[in-house]
């Protein structure tokens, strides 16, 4: 396919504040709260040096303490890569965002969204308010779409409403790796749940905390009122 100077409609390529928080996270995750990919490990290594997963009920609740939505955590695999158990985290309005490192400080982001009109195809346009690179590269890859920047590149798929991206920067990730990566995605099953998401009420603190400084009515401003001893 002749290369194309449109940017894809694929937030994920995008260091959008989301994002940004994300490599934050992995950044420090980097040498510590690193595993070995949940997928990563096969049924007979699982039950021969772990329990069952736990029950469905507890790994939603887990989910809900998180913000997140079990159906939509997805988990990968590539040589080398560990994910960075701190990068874990809500996108968007319900999707799901990881990262996976490797000691050389190499980064790969997973993220799973149910963008407006969802597609993974880049030859349909910029998002609104885009200030993402041209790309240099957008083709189709089997059931995948590969794009690319002069700095970054992804793979994405679409599946059951949702955008599926594995992306990363062409200095650290080449393009065999990251393939690998995306064609390794995939929904996490009861046991890579348990690997994933954070133990049960660890997720509890993320939650808003309610403040007594804030009135009932109006626009939420702060009441700074004070008694008459000042």
């Amino acid at each position: 396919m002749t290369p194309r100077s449109r940017s894809p409609r694929l937030r994920p390529l995008l260091l959008t504040p989301t994002l940004t928080v994300t490599l934050a996270l992995a950044l420090a995750a980097t040498g510590c709260g690193t595993e070995p990919a949940p997928g990563s490990r096969t049924a007979a290594d699982r039950s021969s040096s772990a329990g069952p997963a736990p029950g469905r009920a507890e790994l939603e609740a887990r989910a809900s303490a998180a913000q997140l939505v079990a159906e939509h955590v997805w988990v990968t695999e590539a040589a080398g890569y560990a994910l960075a158990r701190q990068s874990v985290g809500v996108l968007g309005d319900d999707g799901f965002g990881s990262v996976y490192t490797e000691p050389d400080g190499g980064q790969i982001r997973l993220s799973v969204e149910r963008l407006p009109h969802a597609g993974a195809d880049c030859t349909e346009g910029p998002a609104p308010g885009s200030s993402q690179e041209p790309l240099v590269v957008c083709e189709r890859d089997g059931d995948q779409w590969y794009s690319a920047t002069e700095s970054g590149h992804a793979y994405a798929r679409e599946q059951d409403g949702l955008v599926v991206t594995l992306s990363g920067t062409r200095q650290e990730v080449d393009r065999a790796t990251l393939r690998a990566a995306a064609r390794s995605a995939h929904r996490a099953d009861d046991y890579e749940l348990d690997q994933v998401l954070p133990p049960a009420g660890e997720g509890a603190g993320r939650e808003p905390v309610e403040r007594g400084d804030l009135p009932p009515v109006g626009d939420g401003a702060p009441n700074n009122d004070v008694g008459a001893s000042g």
